[in-house]
This record gives C-alpha cells, structure tokens and sequence, in this order.
C-alpha cells in the first residue's frame, strides 16, 4: 500500500507544487507574513497516518491573522482564540453527542491522530488577506491528494462544508465512499445547513458500518501545549 511520503514524493515534481513553493519563498522574499510556517504548511501529512485515514475534512485556506494557522484545517494552536467556524463546529458537536463538552481550547490534533484528515485547499495564505494565494498550484496540489486518496482507499468519510469544499465532490468516488455535504460552518452561512447536519454521528455510523472504529470526537478540555499531544 502507498503512504503520505510516496503520494506527495510524486506530486512534488509537478509543476503546480514547484510552482506554489516559489510562490510563497518569493512572498517572504518581499517582506510578506505568510501562514503558517514553512514547518507547518505540511501538517495535516504529519498528523494523520496514511494508513490510518478515517476522514477528511476539507477547508478553504489557512486562518490568515497571527498565530492561528497551524497546518490543519479549522484548527488553531492551544492558547489561541477559537475562530467562529470552530466555534460552531463545537455547538454542532454538542447538538449531535450530549457529552461532547467544549474544550477551552481549538487544537485539533487529537482528531488527526485518529486518523482525521484535516486539509485545507490552499496551504499558505498571506497575513490579514483570506484567499491571498488562491490560484497558486496548492489547489492543484490538494485535488490530487483527494483523487488519489479516493482511488487507493475505500470506506472514507468526506466532510465537504460549504460551496468551495462541495465542488471537490467530482473529484471523490461515490462508490466506495460517503460523501456528506453541507454549509460552511462560519457565521454567515452555519444557520443555513451546517447545524443540524448530523455529520459526525453520521460518519461514525458508516465507519461503524465498515468494521472500523469510530472517532471519538470528544477532545481534552484543557491543553499546556500543542506540538505533540
């Protein structure tokens, strides 16, 4: 079976990945603030095993104010403010399991390390400007992460909230995943499908389907830090 280090060994000869490299080396060239740090752009990689995949969870771009990009899609560094959509997927959570008790904290990284895939489209964005480097390979780069994910595994879960993450759906066989779809978490649209979705218990129910063991969605309510867990 292929891993992380083989999917993303062959897609870094692309020349989307070449490309969206200089791009940002050339942004912090001129002076730019660019999140996350070079460490982290990768993160989503580091944190969730190839052969622990389970679900993925698919954002927009990185968090674009200071300190709160850490390379996982809705997630942010212990310490740090929970972002509105986090928020929400906190109240969303609280809805579908009566025990989920909102941590203090936003770091994800427990998810990931049950096999939650936390990637964003776009992995580097410029500092107070949303969808700064749009159109800059990444998104090339992610599509083909997700086609190759959904051709090499069955049984995965595919969390697609919000208009830019649904448009990955032709890029996911239907066949042999299940693909749950819905509004944006964030203020602006959460009310509109988002809560109420039952995405997590319904994901937990289809791994259990599968013979899999589900996600305890359930984080620790309070964290020192956030580099390991």
């Amino acid at each position: 079976m292929a891993d992380w280090s083989a999917i993303i060994g062959n897609l870094k000869k692309k020349e989307y990945f070449i490309h969206a490299l200089s791009f940002v080396k050339s942004k912090r060239a001129a002076g730019e603030v660019v999140y996350p740090p070079d460490s982290d752009i990768f993160n989503a990689f580091k944190y969730t095993d190839y052969d622990s995949l389970k679900v993925i969870i698919l954002g927009q771009d990185p968090y674009h104010e200071e300190g709160e990009a850490m390379g996982l899609s809705f997630s942010v560094p212990v310490g740090i403010r929970k972002p509105p959509s986090l928020q929400n997927i906190y109240k969303e959570l609280k809805s579908e399991y009566a025990d989920f008790a909102i941590p203090d904290h936003g770091n994800l990284i427990p998810w990931a390390r049950q096999g939650v895939l936390l990637l964003n489209s776009t992995l580097t964005v410029s500092q107070g400007r949303a969808a700064s480097h749009k159109g800059q390979g990444w998104e090339e780069f992610t599509d083909d992460v997700v086609r190759t994910v959904s051709e090499q595994r069955s049984a995965l879960v595919f969390m697609l909230w919000g208009n830019y993450a649904r448009s990955k759906a032709a890029l996911i066989d239907r066949q042999k995943h299940l693909v749950l779809e819905c509004a944006h978490p964030s203020p602006l649209s959460a009310s509109q499908g988002f809560f109420g979705c039952g995405h997590f218990r319904k994901a937990n129910d289809y791994l259990v389907s599968r013979g899999k063991r589900p996600i305890d969605w359930r984080l620790p309510l309070h964290l020192d830090g956030d580099e390991e867990l």
